[in-house]
């Protein structure tokens, strides 16, 4: 069971039959009454975001998610298809189950799947991810201030703000969590 005490970001919940994760949550202590908790949640299956209000110390029973290895293999259009590193079965998600995740697989890419009750939910990220440049304008010195960013297309298809002195052809590391550069390799 999880508490509004234990409330963390990212965590799922199991409410109304349904699976969801907590995206934020705020305690709200008014001058007579109960506190109470105001929770942005996300159902994990179809992607809609909703706004609870429930009073402290309520409890919902923890969502038991199972997280296995599996290798990234190929896109081929709007899906991707990966590789269980266990049993060697393969399967296939679309774009819109992966989201916003998408834009950092690579071929041969090694991440983690999440599934509940045997039916996978997505896919969780290493914390960066090393990609080359596809695409980037020549950085010039000049009326700038310290800082100064440009943008870069990746091989992925994602664009990121990168310092001046990145170059086409280069391999940078991305921050999977905020999707910024965070140094060249």
């Amino acid at each position: 069971m999880i508490s509004t005490s234990d409330l963390r970001k990212g965590a799922a919940i199991e409410l109304d039959g349904d699976l969801w994760q907590i995206l934020d949550y705020h305690h709200i202590k008014m001058g007579r009454g109960s506190a109470q908790v105001r929770i942005t949640l996300r159902n994990i299956k179809r992607g809609q975001t909703v706004e609870r209000s429930f009073q402290a110390g309520t409890k919902w029973p923890r969502a038991s998610m199972e997280k296995r290895p599996i290798q990234f293999l190929y896109r081929d259009g709007a899906d991707f298809h990966f590789m269980d590193t266990d049993t060697y079965d393969q399967f296939q998600l679309s774009a819109e189950q992966l989201g916003d995740t998408a834009q950092y697989l690579k071929d041969g890419m090694t991440l983690d799947r999440t599934s509940y009750q045997g039916e996978t939910i997505g896919v969780e990220l290493p914390i960066t991810v090393d990609l080359q440049i596809v695409a980037s304008e020549p950085g010039f010195a000049g009326d700038t201030q310290s800082g100064a960013r440009k943008p870069a297309t990746l091989e992925t298809g994602l664009v990121v703000q990168v310092p001046l002195f990145i170059n086409e052809g280069d391999t940078i590391r991305i921050d999977t969590r905020t999707g910024e550069y965070q140094t060249r390799v």
